[in-house]
């Protein structure tokens, strides 16, 4: 059986929790700014310095281009004006074009620009879950949404 004073430690302990907490949902309404992620900031900034590294291994011709980034610049050349969600073939397989927002307004309503991809689809029209892994490693920056500060 719980006495009073272990509901008051309970509550004294809850009180920190519920601030963060209310802070974050406010923070998602738009209210006083980004969500506080720090393990995910902290995921996404490594992610994005290793992006950078393999990037210039392949501009010294260290490391090969990988095929997705082959099929990615061939379809980019082969269809510019695609839509997002627009299936297209290329060399026998489908992919898909995706658009998501990459930087938003300060308002945080209007995109001002896209991220432009394209996803490999299996036969039943699903992405292909590693060509997507190897999407998200190449550029994790297509990932985030970022505000313009002005």
């Amino acid at each position: 059986m719980y006495s009073l004073i272990d509901l008051n430690d309970i509550n004294e302990q809850l009180e920190p929790l519920k601030t963060l907490a209310d802070r974050e949902i406010a923070s998602i309404a738009g209210l006083y700014g980004p969500v506080y992620t720090p393990h995910i900031d902290t995921y996404m900034q490594v992610s994005i310095k290793k992006a950078l590294i393999l990037s210039d291994l392949k501009t010294q011709a260290i490391l090969p281009i990988s095929n997705v980034e082959n099929v990615h610049s061939a379809l980019n050349t082969l269809h510019k004006r695609t839509k997002s969600l627009d299936v297209v073939e290329y060399e026998g397989k489908k992919y898909q074009r995706k658009f998501t927002p990459l930087k938003l307004s300060k308002s945080g309503k209007m995109v001002q620009r896209w991220a432009k991809f394209w996803l490999l689809q299996q036969a039943d029209g699903i992405a292909d879950h590693s060509w997507e892994q190897q999407v998200r490693e190449i550029w994790p920056e297509y990932f985030l949404i970022r505000r313009i500060d002005i």
